[in-house]
Order: structure tokens, then sequence, then C-alpha cells
């Protein structure tokens, strides 16, 4: 699942190389902090957060096969 995370944020973001991803698993919950840059944010949230909710739908939908939740926060660097 955090492939498709991956894929997804390196998909809109401008840098995806100083993009950070930090996975906490404990079992059944699964919490995934993507850090940005600043001009990364906006593209990867989207308007709206059109974007960051449609992560977290297909995340929401492909992990039911693995039977975990996962937790997407999305931050900015320097928070």
């Amino acid at each position: 699942m955090l492939e498709l995370i991956k894929f997804v944020v390196g998909s809109f973001a401008e840098n995806p190389d100083a993009v950070n991803y930090d996975v906490t698993d404990d079992g059944k919950n699964v919490s995934v902090i993507v850090t940005l840059s600043p001009d990364d944010m906006g593209k990867v949230i989207g308007r709206q957060g059109k974007i960051a909710k449609a992560l977290r739908t297909l995340v929401r939908a492909g992990s039911v096969k693995e039977n975990k939740k996962y937790n997407i926060e999305i931050k900015e660097r320097g928070e």
C-alpha cells in the first residue's frame, strides 16, 4: 500500500525525491505521515483537498485486502 501512496504523491509533487514517508505499523492500524516541501503542499492536497481525499479513498479500498486501516497525514516540512 505504501507503494501506491508513493506513486500518487510522487505524481503530483514537483520534487518527489524530497518527500519523506514515516510509517508506523501496530498490527491493524498503519499511520503514514507524508512530509512535503511548502511548494508541493498545494499540488498534493489539491483544490479543497480533492486529491488528498481521493488518495485516502484509494488506500482505504486497497487496504481491505490486507485487513488494515491506513491513516494518512500530510505535513509541510518544518512543522
